[in-house]
Formats: structure tokens, sequence, C-alpha cells
């Protein structure tokens, strides 16, 4: 529950310091004096998109922080999840705004992101305005209701989990039976694009081999005639390398004996003398083997011309690309040989998905139809008292096809007279009717949920004398049962039931207009509730009846 809230700078409000208390609170006030600025600000802190408009003019920032007891609720797994400083008895939710359009947000002083703001407001608070009894034209509206009124969380969030893997698996299917279709019309083209790259008989490295022996075999007379010279001067018997270096050799052995130093010179000589006629002996082996082959060279040229084409056509950069693009081709077509067994694979993994999907939908209808009764007996329960002695409520429950949230449409049908046939609330119910089906069902709803504050914004809007003060009495007792209530109203049968009474005056300045809003003490409220009654001339009869009202 909120304990204290503290608006600064905001719209019409210079500074609001106030107190707020547990069990059923009022807040009352003439049209126009803020008391939608103050829900305004409340909103923010409960993480709704902020507008640098709504700072106090001539104001450079706004603040917004609300001091909270969450001693009695089970939120502090939320702030370890989210690495925040827990206080259960005081924890503070501030929000900032600059005229420069920079919005801050933080929780016990830390900075954290919007949706997170969000994502703890909506277990901290539940604002009721006027537009929200639209709510009742929506399906999902009513079947939210009946979930927490059923309690199926857990079985809800298995259940989308089941679906989830069903959707994914449906979309694989799909997605298979357009690849199978695709692939089947194009067969005979993969076909021919298949035995084309598999008759070209490609083996990695060819291309880069075949390079080789064209440059080669395209030079071979400038090789021959290099190899023959080189073979003339290393082995000609008068003048070549290999006779002259073992004649040399054989001179300095002659000598070795009267000079020790050639003998060094001439094993050095016999050892290049060695090495000279392995040299000669592959020259003369590789121009024996150099022959010009102009068919040959064709033939090599024609393999690379082949190769280059079939690169080009292929998009493709190397032979063993051509090659992955082959094992590619032979892939496809083998799935599409084998297509028919994978597609019934995946269908048979559809239809389990399906079945799941299908029983825990079952599974869901069932503690869904056990809620609806719940809610019919509880609102009938709430609305009779409420100046509906008739009235007829009804939730039906139909199914039709599996959807995100199980099989289930649930549609409030109301009645408010025995003559009149049921038909969909939002349809035959008239304003104030509206208005007490929905308290009946935040009555209803907050039970389940246990919200620590509900704030109705004029839930009373269409009821009076009676009515009104039986909707106080719910409101009461939601109160009372470990929860803050409050409660704007316009009718003073309303205010007076209030344990606390909070009034929004609008007030003209020299620097302009401000609202405020402050706690009434006991003499202030009688007035307050007299001037509701009898208009702006509070008269005696106006004060005896408020005080009636206040039971004082």
């Amino acid at each position: 529950m909120i304990k204290r809230l503290f608006i600064k700078n905001f719209a019409l409000i210079d500074k609001l310091d106030i107190e707020l208390h547990r069990g059923f609170s009022v807040i009352t006030g003439e049209t126009g004096a803020g008391k939608s600025i103050i829900l305004g600000a409340i909103g923010l802190l409960l993480g709704q998109r902020a507008d640098s408009k709504a700072i106090k003019q001539g104001a450079e920032k706004c603040i917004i922080e609300a001091h909270f007891d969450l001693s009695r609720y089970e939120l502090k797994g939320l702030f370890d999840e989210n690495e925040i400083e827990y206080d259960a008895t005081d924890t503070i939710v501030r929000r900032e705004l600059t005229a420069a359009g920079k919005s801050r947000a933080f929780i016990n002083d830390t900075p954290v992101a919007l949706s997170l703001l969000k994502e703890l407001g909506e277990q901290l608070m539940d604002v009721h305005s006027q537009h929200q009894n639209l709510l009742l034209n929506k399906q999902d509206f009513q079947l939210s209701v009946v979930d927490i009124i059923a309690k199926d969380s857990q079985e809800l969030a298995e259940y989308h989990q089941a679906y989830h893997a069903y959707q994914l698996l449906q979309h694989q299917l799909q997605e298979l039976q357009d690849d199978i279709e695709r692939n089947r019309q194009n067969q005979d083209f993969l076909q021919y694009q298949y035995e084309e790259l598999a008759n070209a008989r490609l083996s990695e490295g060819e291309q880069e081999e075949l390079e080789q022996q064209s440059e080669t075999m395209s030079h071979a007379e400038d090789i021959k005639g290099a190899l023959y010279e080189a073979d003339h001067a290393l082995y000609d018997d008068a003048c070549g390398a290999v006779s002259q270096v073992r004649t040399a050799c054989h001179a300095l052995s002659g000598i070795s004996k009267v000079l020790p130093k050639a003998e060094e010179l001439a094993e050095r000589l016999n050892s290049c003398h060695i090495e000279l006629k392995d040299i000669a002996s592959e020259v003369s082996s590789m121009l024996e083997g150099t022959d010009f082959d102009p068919a040959e060279l064709d033939l090599v040229n024609n393999r690379l011309d082949r190769l280059y084409e079939l690169e080009k056509k292929y998009h493709c950069e190397s032979v063993e690309q051509l090659i992955s693009q082959r094992d590619t081709l032979a892939q496809q077509l083998s799935n599409i040989e084998n297509s028919d067994e994978a597609l019934h694979d995946l269908q048979e993994q559809v239809e389990k998905a399906v079945k799941e999907c299908q029983r825990r939908a079952d599974s869901l209808s069932k503690l869904r139809e056990k809620a609806a009764k719940e809610i019919e007996q509880q609102l009938l329960r709430r609305l009779v008292p409420l100046g509906m002695p008739h009235v007829r409520f009804e939730v039906s429950m139909t199914r039709g096809t599996l959807g995100h949230n199980g099989q289930d449409q649930a549609s409030f049908l109301f009645s408010a007279n025995t003559s009149t046939p049921l038909q969909p609330v939002s349809q035959v119910a008239s304003g104030g009717e509206i208005a007490r089906v929905m308290l009946s069902l935040k009555a209803l709803i907050s039970g389940a949920v246990k919200l620590p504050t509900i704030i109705f914004d004029e839930i009373d809007t269409g009821v009076s004398g009676k009515i009104a003060e039986k909707m106080a009495e719910m409101m009461q007792e939601m109160g009372r049962q470990d929860r803050q209530v409050i409660s704007i109203t316009h009718l003073p049968q309303i205010a007076a039931l209030g344990s606390h009474h909070y009034r929004v005056t609008k007030e003209e300045t020299a620097q302009g207009t401000t609202s405020s809003m402050k706690e009434l003490n006991e003499e202030e409220r009688i007035r307050e509730i007299a001037q509701m009654l009898s208009g702006s001339d509070v008269t005696e009869a106006a004060v005896a009846n408020a005080k009636q009202l206040l039971k004082v």
C-alpha cells in the first residue's frame, strides 16, 4: 500500500506531501480541481509514458515519489531478480521528468528501466477509471477474469509452452512443404545441373596442376633450348664443366705430397665434381624427356576452358567451390527423393504437439468452467444488494479452435430483470449498471490476486442514493481485507463511508493556478459532505444530513 505520496512541480501542483492509509479512503473535490492530475502523477509511478508538458510552467524538473509498505505481499523475488535492495516496510518508487524531455525512474534509489517500473506497478496497484468499463466489450478481458478466479496461471503457462512448441513445428512443416513444392518444380533443372557437374569428374587441385602444365608446355621450345645449352656446358668433352673440374681435381691430387694444402682443395673439388655429375645427369634426363606435343597442350587447355566455363556458369571461383555446389545439388535431390518420409515424420510431430495442446486446453477448460460458475454466484451475491434484485448474470463459455490462450471464449451475459433475455453486458447494461458490474468484478478479482492498492476513479457514475451507499460498503469491505482502497467520488453517500477523507482544491494565486490536497478532520469533513449535499450554500439541514451520514 502507499504510505506517502510526494509530488513537486507537476501540472498545477507546486508541492504535495501527504500520508495515505490502509483501508477505505475517499477523495473529493469540485470538477477541475485537480483529482485527475493526482491520478496522472500516480500513473507515471506505474510506468506510464511521460510528457514534458506535464511539468509545471517555469519549473526545470518535476518529481513524483511514493513510499510503499510491501510487508504483507510476496514481492521480494522481483527485487532479488533485478538486483534491487529490498525494504519491505519502506519501498520508495520515484519518477523524475525534466523540461528538456528526459525521464528517469528509480526503485529504492536504484535507476531502473520503465518496463521494470511498469512490471512492479502492476503488482502494487490497480487504477480503475471510467474508460476501463469499456473492457467489458473485450472477450480477452472477460477470459482473463475467469483465469484469475480459476487460479490457473501454472496450467496456462504450461499451455503457452505447449502451444509455442506446436506453432514452431507448424512453421517448420509449412517451410518443408514449401521447399518440397519448390524443389519438385525445379527437380529436372537440379538433376541437369548435378549431372553436368558430376560428369565433369572434378577433383581438388586439378585446376592449379593443369594451369602449371599449360604454362610449361606453352614454353617447351625455350625450355628445351635452355636445357640443351646447360647439358652442353656441363658435359662437353673438351671444355665441359664436369670434365674441367675432374681435371683440376687430378692436378691438385698430384701435388698433394709436396703441397699438403692441395689435398684439401682436391677433396673439395671432388665433392663439387660429384654434385656436378648429379646435376648434369638430371639436366640430361630432363632434356631427353622434353618433347613438345601440340595435341597434349590442346587437351590441357580444353580441360581448363571447361573448368573456367563451369565456374562462370555456377558463379564459383574454384574447382573446390564447384565440388561443393555439386554436393549441395546431390543433397537437394536426395531430399526430394526422401521428402515424403521427412514430411511424414514432421506431420507426426505436429499431430503429437496438437494432442498435447488439446490435452492442456481441456484441463484449462475444466478449471475455467468451474471458475465461471463461481463468478456467476459471486457476482449475483454482490449485484443484488446494489439495487438489482432481479439481476441475472451468466458467464457463457464456448470452445473454438486452439489459440494462444487455449480454446475457450468467455462472454459475460447480463439482464437486469426477469423479462429481458440475457445478452452481452456491454450491449444491454446502462452506465450505472456497468459501474456496479465492474465494481463487483474488481471486488472479486482483488480478493484473488491480493493487489495492495486499488483506486476507483468515479466508479459511482450513473448511481446515487442507497445504491451508492451499498457500493461504498462494498469498497469498505474490500478495504478491510488487508488492502488499501481509494475512491475518487462526487457522491456524499460514498464519501461518508471512507475511513479517511481527502479534499482536492484549486486556488488562483499571483503565480497562477495551483492544486492541492489535504486530509480532512472531522469538522472539515462534515462541511465537505454537507456542501456535496446542498451545493455552495451549506444549510443547517445539509450539515445535519452530513452528520447523519457520518454517524457523528
